[in-house]
């Protein structure tokens, strides 16, 4: 009986011995601690963009005759190069926001297209005499034809003479600057007869590249005659109303090109126009302009992403998000390593990392966080 006693218990000994060698314990769980840092902390938002020239315009031939010659797409046209030519005659582009929309002939004429034509005939090295001020005085003479009651007029007209003031943005046609047109007209091969009417020159607001033409040589002037966009590149984003309202003039952004560069720039426009189509959302368009293009000319177009900045805060106590730990009370905690737990408010999350403050948390303090 001792015996099978004792062999029975030396047999429960070895059981024991080899359950407990058979399931090793569980490895307890991967911490690491890292430094409560002061820094500033930014967050950002990320937008899709079309790298190009911007959004293209129609140009519309205002004179009649025919297209006799057109540019090739992708031309850049400049200050007094003819953008095309009508009946043989160079229809040459001024710089201005106005067009002309009346014969220029009458001295002493003023309004803003005048200006137009002062500016850049004085760009392009003609001298146009005076230059009017906003607030001088010029007088005009008009004819005032004596008709008797019923009747036709039985002696020449009288002339009536008054004084115009001239406003901002306006000049006045001077015998000077009639002149000008005249050299200039000769020197471009045109008759020099001194006037200017409606569609002899193209109005745009600077040089252009050409996107494409809508006619053909032969076809009538009086139409949409071709597209033109900005000469320099610049990126698009079509962004839904609510993003766009926070994208803001001047505003600096990171554009990350296909080739993994980098090109700083700015919002340069947010249109106040929604785009409508039924088949798309409603969207506003962004335009984008690079602090350097030269570093974009090898691209046509191509996607890009559009990083702008969010909210940021300067000069805050910043730790790993991974050290952040729920309570059951509800907020959070960080535990100081070899210490407790301190609670927290957290303020911003960015890039993995989150603003907290807290009793006796400073610069410098280490605290657990999951690796």
């Amino acid at each position: 009986m001792v015996l099978t006693a004792a062999g029975a218990s030396v047999a429960g000994v070895w059981a024991w011995r080899r359950d407990t060698t058979a399931a090793p314990a569980a490895a307890a769980p991967s911490t690491a601690t890292a430094e409560i840092v002061r820094q500033d902390l930014s967050t950002s938002v990320s937008v899709t963009g079309k790298l190009g020239y911007g959004v293209a315009r129609s140009v519309k031939g205002s004179r009649p005759g025919i297209v006799t010659w057109l540019p090739s797409p992708g031309a850049t046209i400049r200050r007094g190069s003819a953008l095309y030519r009508v009946d043989d005659e160079p229809v040459p582009v001024f710089y201005g926001r106005i067009p002309l929309y009346r014969r220029l002939e009458k001295l002493n004429t003023v309004g803003r297209d005048v200006r137009v034509v002062a500016d850049n005939l004085e760009a392009l090295g003609y001298a146009v005499g005076r230059r009017y001020r906003p607030g001088d005085h010029v007088r005009q003479t008009s004819p005032v034809p004596l008709v008797p009651e019923g009747g036709a007029p039985s002696a020449p007209p009288a002339s009536r003479t008054s004084w115009v003031k001239v406003g901002k943005g306006e000049d006045v046609l001077t015998t000077a600057l009639v002149r000008a047109v005249g050299r200039w007209q000769n020197d471009i091969g045109l008759p020099a007869s001194g006037s200017l009417g409606i569609g002899d020159v193209a109005v745009l607001g600077g040089a252009v590249r050409v996107e494409s033409t809508a006619v053909q040589v032969g076809d009538s002037a009086e139409a949409a005659l071709l597209a033109v966009t900005p000469t320099v590149q610049v990126v698009t984003i079509e962004a839904e109303p609510a993003e766009a309202n926070g994208m803001k003039r001047g505003e600096k952004v990171q554009v990350h090109l296909p080739d993994d560069r980098t090109v700083p720039g700015r919002v340069s426009r947010v249109a106040t126009a929604v785009t409508t189509d039924p088949d798309t959302p409603p969207k506003l368009t962004v335009t984008v302009t690079l602090d350097d293009a030269r570093k974009t000319v090898r691209l046509d177009a191509a996607p890009v992403e559009v990083v702008l900045p969010g909210r940021s805060r300067n000069d805050v106590l910043v730790t790993p998000v991974g050290a952040l730990v729920a309570l059951a009370e509800g907020g959070y905690a960080v535990q100081v390593a070899g210490g407790g737990l301190v609670a927290v408010e957290t303020g911003m999350f960015a890039g993995g990392l989150v603003e907290v403050s807290g009793a006796g948390l400073s610069e410098g303090t280490l605290v657990v966080t999951t690796s």
